[in-house]
Parts: C-alpha cells; structure tokens; sequence
C-alpha cells in the first residue's frame, strides 16, 4: 500500500489541490442516514434538539461546522476506506457538536451514526480515551504507520493539551520523513480560541506548530468554512503522498451563525481553498476602492467583516488564509 505512494518535497506538488468534492447523490445519502435513528430508539432531550436545529438548518440550504465534518467521514467510508478517531470526549465532541454516537436514553444503547451508510462501506471506528495524551497520541501515529488507506485522527480535548505528547510530535509527527523516511497522514484536531475555560484551555500554540514547518514536512490549517474542512480532511487520503495534518479546530465557529457552508460547496468540480478571497469585492469597480488588504486566519476573519460591514469600509479587503 504504501509503495503505490510517492515522497515528495516539492513545492510544485503542494501548489493546487486535487479535487474532492462529490456526488450529489451521496451527499443526499449521506446527510438522511446521519438524520436517521433506529427504530423504538429514545434520543436525549439535547440531542433531539440538536436534530430540530438540524433540520431546520438543512431547510434553509446550510451546513455547520459539524455536518461538514461528519459528511467527510462518511464520503471517505463510502469510498470503503477506514476511519479511526481516538481523544477525550469524541463521540459527541468536547463542545456537544460531533455527537457521531448517541445514546438511548431508555436503555443506554449506542448508535453509531456512520457505521450504517452501506453494506460494503468501510468501518467508523471512534474511541473516548484516556487521559494520557502522550500514550494515545503515540498509539495513533502507530497506527497511522499502518496503513496509508485510513483516515486516522487524534482530537485533544482543548489544543494545548497535546503539550502531554509533545515529545511524540517533536520527535515522529514532525521530523519522522526526514529521520526514517516514514510517512504518515495523521491528523491532530486541536481546539483552538480564547472562549472562556482559563489559561490551559485556550490557545494550541499554532505559533510553535509552524515553527516546526520545514521542507513540506507537515500541513498547519486555521480553516473558517465547513466545507473547506470537509475538503481537507478528504485531501488526506486523496493526494498520492502522505502529510500529518495540523487543524486548528474551531470553538466559537462551531455554531457561529456565519460559519456555514452550502449543498454545492461540497459537490462537484470542489477542492479545498488554500485561500480565500474577500467575497465582498466581486467586480472590477469594487476592487478598485481597495486601499487595504488584510490577511487573516481562523475565527478573527468574522470579528473582521463585521467591523468591515458596521463602518461600510469599501476600502478594506480581507483574504483568509486557510
């Protein structure tokens, strides 16, 4: 499996990304099996609520952070791939928002919302962990070395604590190529922003991440769109080489009523946008009022637009850098 891959350090390689938007039909597939439960199942009152939003969000022609997620999980398995996720809190995700497993509240019985798409699909496979993050994250990244064909990820709880596991990044996520030639897709979803929770639950130090770039050794995102999450996740499988991917997960974006993406965003002729111009400036009279270009990343982009849309600043552009 491994063979059928290329290494690669060169930049022409990293310039565009392949195409991985998909069907329509298997969107549609997709999103009425993650809106299904079993028969006779009770869901918690939370999360009957949270399929209500759903729903409603759906009608509109919106998808959030979580749809774009989940959604990528289930193309990749319906393309009979693996995935794995392994952290603290998974299932339903630190902040209530992945909820891939529920629970009956009659009889306490899973439902794993993506183990039943197809009958030749491939397997979902998601852990609640310990707490030792250095052991997980060192399990992962074996695991990862297994096999080039699953997608393999590890969620820290908040994103700085991963600085349990540093040793595991520093010495085989970031310098593992370089050292023993050995790739690896591993991705590390690490909750990132200063919403509230104190001084250990806040910032994933993208700083020290990117000073640990060097010869494409590894891939740092800040992503602001669901369906440029969707792109990412499944470009990890679909490049001919493999990279860790470092995602600065989102708090606040979660369920900001902004950060949403459209049916068409996932489908077709799409591809993950390494970046994202200002969609305010859309003619050439537009652009020329530009006086100011800000470059941005992550959730800052909406305080930004804004402040940009309060004060009608039609000379101010502002591009994310995903």
């Amino acid at each position: 499996a491994w063979r059928k891959l290329k290494k690669t350090v060169d930049p022409k390689d990293f310039e565009k990304s392949p195409e991985t938007g998909i069907d329509p039909k298997t969107f549609d597939l997709i999103i009425d099996k993650l809106m299904e439960l079993p028969q006779g199942f009770t869901p918690l009152s939370k999360v009957n609520r949270l399929m209500k939003s759903n729903k409603k969000m759906l009608s509109e022609g919106q998808l959030d952070w979580a749809f774009g997620e989940l959604l990528a999980y289930g193309s990749i398995l319906l393309e009979q791939k693996d995935v794995r996720i392994s952290g603290q809190d998974v299932k339903r995700g630190t902040f209530s928002h992945r909820h891939a497993v529920v629970f009956d509240a009659k009889t306490f019985t899973e439902h794993n919302r993506l183990s039943a798409l197809a009958p030749d699909q491939g397997t979902f496979r998601i852990y609640n962990s310990l707490l030792s993050e250095f052991g997980v994250l060192g399990f992962e990244y074996g695991y990862s070395l297994a096999t080039p064909d699953a997608l393999v990820i590890w969620e820290a709880q908040f994103g700085d604590f991963y600085n349990g596991a540093q040793t595991i990044v520093d010495q085989y996520l970031v310098a593992a190529e370089s050292k023993w030639q050995r790739m690896s897709g591993l991705v590390l979803l690490l909750p990132h922003g200063y919403e509230g929770q104190g001084p250990e639950h806040s910032s994933a130090r993208l700083e020290r991440f990117l000073q640990a770039c060097a010869e494409f050794n590894m891939t740092v995102a800040n992503v602001t769109q669901p369906a440029n999450f969707f792109h990412l996740l499944r470009r990890q499988l679909e490049r001919p080489f493999r990279k860790p991917l470092v995602v600065m997960s989102p708090k606040s974006l979660l369920r900001h009523p902004q950060c949403v993406s459209a049916p068409e965003d996932f489908t077709g002729n799409t591809a993950f946008q390494e970046l994202i111009d200002d969609p305010t400036v859309s003619t050439k009279a537009k652009a020329a009022k530009i006086k100011k270009l800000l470059l941005c990343t992550g959730k800052i982009y909406f305080d930004l637009m804004d402040y940009k849309t309060a004060h009608q600043r039609e000379d101010v552009a502002i591009v994310r850098l995903e």
